[in-house]
């Protein structure tokens, strides 16, 4: 081990502002609004308020992956959270999600408008909402949710873990980037063991514990999180490289990556969605081979 421990905790911690790393600005001990902020309403029921992370890119996919169904309740206005510039301590955004966190959905169908956060909890309203996404069999069902919460309670590790500690930290500490290498190894062993007798994670059925899902490991076994794919050798987990090319080639999963994306080639990005219209035909193009 490299690393020589010379960090002694205080009795009581006090806050550094700021403590360094890529996203110190926005981080801070305590919640509530910092200013106040009134999120924009469109036409649609259903308002989001998001951003193309993973975890936004699960609600976006759940959409789209939705309207293809045929569900015309579906339809809905994505409006972008811009988190390195703090809207999500805006007055509005908390008031929708007290933890400050994207993606926040409001959905104005019902007699008192529902307000919604954390992602898999957004996933698990909307299929139960339109009866979609979701075995009917209660034995599928169980497994899908087994395999939702197994999401919900992993991609931390990924991505708060590791993916801080590899790619974010302000130096590198070998302990902490060998720790979560391992929890995330393993935990892509995990999936390629149940994916390799599996086409799905709930068995033959696709649902939102594969939307929930793919955008943190599918991403990761292709390449497209933290420049890790070499490091974590990627390559080896076949089954779940297998499975992130299946969904790659949805187009439903092709539209939602795009929502609420501020970053990357232009032709990837819709910074802002209210209409089907919204996606042109020949970027949707570009997108249909797998990443």
């Amino acid at each position: 081990m490299s690393d020589t421990p010379t960090y002694k905790p205080p009795k009581i911690w006090t806050w550094q502002s700021p403590n360094g790393g890529q996203f110190a600005n926005i981080n801070r001990p305590i919640a509530g609004a910092t200013k106040e902020q009134v999120l924009p309403v469109g036409r649609h029921p259903l308002q989001l308020y998001s951003l193309a992370t993973p975890n936004g890119v699960k609600v976006t996919v759940m959409l789209e992956e939705l309207l293809a169904l045929g569900h015309a309740g579906a339809e809905y206005d994505a409006w972008p959270i811009r988190i390195t510039e703090g809207d999500q301590f805006g007055s509005g955004f908390v008031d929708v999600n007290p933890n400050s966190k994207i993606p926040a959905l409001m959905d104005h169908s019902t007699p008192t408008p529902t307000r919604l956060f954390e992602s898999g909890a957004i996933l698990l309203y909307l299929a139960e909402k339109f009866g979609a996404l979701l075995p009917k069999d209660p034995a599928a069902r169980a497994q899908a949710l087994n395999w939702l919460f197994w999401q919900m309670g992993s991609a931390p590790y990924l991505g708060g873990g590791f993916g801080h500690f590899y790619a974010y930290a302000p130096f590198k500490i070998e302990y902490a980037i060998d720790r979560f290498t391992m929890e995330v190894k393993r935990q892509l062993d995990v999936l390629d063991r149940h994916l390799a007798t599996n086409a799905y994670l709930a068995g033959d059925e696709y649902s939102i514990a594969d939307i929930a899902t793919w955008p943190w490991y599918g991403a990761l076994v292709k390449g497209l999180l933290y420049d890790a794919a070499e490091f974590l050798q990627v390559q080896e987990y076949r089954h779940v490289v297998r499975w992130a090319d299946q969904i790659n080639e949805r187009p439903a999963s092709q539209r939602g990556r795009m929502v609420n994306r501020l970053w990357g080639e232009a032709s990837s990005q819709l910074h802002e969605r209210h209409d089907a219209s919204d996606f042109e035909t020949g970027t949707l193009d570009k997108l249909k081979k797998p990443a």
